[in-house]
C-alpha cells in the first residue's frame, strides 16, 4: 500500500494544522494505523494510532490532549488533527500502516515498532 502525506507548513506558535494520509487502497484492511515523527538529531517518535477495527486510538504523553488522530474509510484517509503546536512538534510527520493481527487496541498499535508501511512524510514547522 502506498501511503501520501499531505498539510505540513509553517505554523506559529499555539497554532493548529491537519496533516491527511492518503492511502492507495483500503484502510480498514489494515490493522493499525499511526503517526510518526522525525526530528534531525532526534530518534523518530510514535504520536497516535488507532486499531481499524474498534477505533480505540491512543497517544504519546508529549501530544496527548493536543492531537487527535481519526479515520475515514470511506475515503481511505487517515488524518492528524495538530492543535497548540509547540515549537518542539517541528519534524517531519509520517503516517503509517500495519497489517499484522497481533494487536486489537490502539495502546498496542502505539507501541508498534516498525509498521508495515510508511509514507515520506510532510514537514511541520512552528517558530
Amino acid at each position: 500500500v502506498q501511503l501520501v502525506e499531505s498539510g505540513g507548513g509553517s505554523v506559529q506558535p499555539g497554532g493548529s494544522l491537519r496533516l491527511t494520509c492518503a492511502a492507495s487502497k483500503d484502510i480498514y484492511s489494515m490493522n493499525c494505523l499511526g503517526w510518526f515523527r522525525q526530528a534531525p538529531g532526534k530518534e523518530r517518535e510514535g504520536l497516535a494510532a488507532i486499531y481499524t477495527a474498534g477505533g480505540s486510538t491512543d497517544y504519546a504523553d508529549s501530544v496527548k490532549g493536543r492531537f487527535t488522530i481519526s479515520q475515514d474509510n470511506a475515503k481511505n484517509t487517515l488524518y492528524l488533527q495538530m492543535n497548540t503546536l509547540k515549537p518542539e512538534d517541528t519534524a517531519m510527520y509520517h503516517c503509517a500502516a500495519d497489517q499484522g493481527t497481533y494487536c486489537s487496541g490502539g495502546t498496542c498499535c502505539l507501541l508498534i515498532p516498525e509498521y508495515n508501511y510508511s509514507g515520506q512524510g510532510t514537514q511541520v514547522t512552528v517558530s
